[in-house]
């Protein structure tokens, strides 16, 4: 018998209660079963490119744009307030404390989260309720392996990559409205907005991203896995797959920031 499908005959407490904690025990045995798969050869080297060009490609446009525009944004927003202490002056640092420290980690694991995480959910519901999945086992391949390390470890290393680009475009998104109101040079802007940056607000934000996405690559992957009921199923893995993603990743910021806060 297979140990994460275990039922119990009658509930101990009540059936939603025993499901939440049934259900905790199977995400353990989920993520136990992908560190015991990630270290074991061969490493599924192709399929990893794969996904992780698929993941960049598919989420480069949208995060270009929403990247730009909150870096506009919030420095058109900030500008009244500094005003009227006279401190426009300050913008750069300001806006470049926002973005590299929480900003672009968070835009980017919340796009990556509607985008990647409902996209990976879909395509391995679809493969699970379809018995694409069942097939790969019967023919000696291990679909735990293809299928969900190289998603995990793909998302992991990629959102921290498109986190950097966009605090980039964050930052060209600010330097224009900076620039069209103040006359503010390039140089002069980017002086001052890494004045006030400092290493661990860099590693802090990287830290961010890779667990932002581990955990959308295994919500995603989890979800998918583990969908059934066919079509309805697959559309179920999905949404779920980005309502839990988001949901734990904004716990992760809250704790990550207590963290980083009691460092600083």
């Amino acid at each position: 018998m297979d140990s994460s499908n275990w039922q119990p005959e009658k509930p101990v407490i009540s059936r939603k209660i025993d499901q939440i904690f049934i259900t905790i025990y199977q995400v353990f045995l989920f993520v136990r079963k992908f560190f015991r798969e990630a270290f074991r050869l061969p490493f599924e080297r192709g399929e990893f490119i794969r996904q992780c060009y698929q993941i960049g490609y598919r989420s480069l446009a949208l995060i270009t744009l929403t990247g730009f525009i909150t870096g506009m944004v919030f420095t058109k927003q900030s500008r009244p307030s500094l005003a009227e202490f006279g401190a426009t002056s300050w913008l750069p640092s300001l806006v470049s404390i926002a973005i590299v420290r929480a900003l672009a980690p968070l835009v980017t694991a919340l796009i990556c989260a509607g985008k990647v995480g409902s996209s990976i959910g879909a395509e391995l519901g679809s493969m699970r309720v379809t018995e694409q999945i069942d097939a790969m086992e019967v023919s000696a391949i291990n679909p735990f392996k293809f299928l969900v390390v190289t998603r995990v470890l793909a998302t992991t290393v990629v959102v921290p990559i498109l986190m950097a680009y966009t605090g980039f475009v964050g930052m060209m998104g600010s330097f224009l409205d900076v620039h069209l109101n103040e006359a503010t040079s390039m140089l002069t802007f980017f002086q001052s907005a890494f004045d006030k940056i400092s290493f661990l607000d860099f590693g802090s934000s990287m830290i961010k991203a890779i667990c932002y996405g581990f955990t959308i690559g295994m919500v995603g992957c989890y979800q998918g896995w583990n969908a059934s009921q066919g079509t309805q199923g697959v559309g179920k893995a999905a949404n779920v797959a980005v309502v839990v993603s988001m949901f734990l990743i904004f716990i992760e910021e809250m704790f990550i920031v207590q963290i980083i806060n009691f460092i600083r």
